[in-house]
């Protein structure tokens, strides 16, 4: 899924100053038994599910007990070094516990996750892309990252509402539709491809003249009211007004 260049070159600069910072922060870390007991607050998410097997020990060569999926919160207990990986010790609701690999998680309680999920929300596609975003956007409401975040949102969804309405035009039957009583927009609106987004806090908004759904512009409206200084602010005016315009289109 591709969108805007000035997105996506912001984002990569932003991530890039993110990590060169940390870095040299931390080019000299203390070292403790166990980092993370010190932590205020150990809760993470899984952001990445290729590596969130929940093993019975700290090993990739352990029992698995299951795979989470992006979006699992769980807690953090403790860590162990074993097989060139980082493991911590986790419990996962409602009744799960074990080992997951450090990379499979991201959070709060360790410096620089924000800007790791960004770069691995750049590298994705598809719906993963979004759910890693909205992910991001739930966990990191601090980070710096948030408005270039924010406006990669709008975009990638935009995007997708386009999409799906070119897919709900060509399912949707017109006699059907037209027998049922229920009017046009209510169709597009329901539409079933519309459900897993809409589990993510996404809204979208029709327009019966052009028969297009448009993504109702949420994270550019909190762009140009809690970021109203941010480079990203312009851009998202943009967009709004954009909407609005294409909300008034007559086809």
């Amino acid at each position: 899924m591709k969108c805007s260049f000035f997105t996506f070159v912001f984002l990569a600069f932003l991530v890039f100053t993110s990590n060169t910072q940390a870095q040299n922060r931390r080019r000299f870390p203390p070292k403790a038994k166990n980092p993370i007991a010190a932590q205020p607050s150990n809760n993470a998410v899984v952001v990445d599910e290729r590596l969130a097997v929940l093993r019975f020990e700290p090993s990739l060569f352990s029992k698995a007990l299951i795979r989470m999926q992006n979006g699992r919160k769980i807690s953090i207990l403790g860590s162990k070094e074993a097989d060139g990986v980082t493991f911590y010790r986790i419990t996962a609701p409602p009744n799960n516990y074990g080992w997951v690999q450090a990379e499979a998680i991201a959070g709060k309680f360790r410096r620089g996750d924000d800007a790791r999920l960004a770069k691995l929300i750049q590298s994705s596609d598809g719906f993963e892309q979004i759910e890693r975003t909205h992910i991001f956007l739930e966990t990191f409401p601090d980070s710096s990252l948030r408005p270039a975040i924010l406006l990669l949102m709008g975009d990638l969804m935009e995007e997708t509402a386009l999409r799906l309405s070119n897919e709900a035009t060509r399912r949707l039957d017109r006699r059907e539709m037209a027998a049922s009583g229920a009017p046009l927009h209510s169709f597009y609106l329901n539409y079933v491809s519309l459900d897993r987004y809409r589990r993510q806090g996404i809204n979208f908004i029709f327009n019966p003249n052009t028969k297009i759904l448009h993504y109702d512009g949420a994270s550019w409206s909190e762009i140009t009211k809690k970021f109203p200084k941010s480079a990203e602010a312009v851009e998202a005016q943009k967009r709004l007004d954009s909407l609005k315009e294409k909300m008034q289109s007559i086809k």
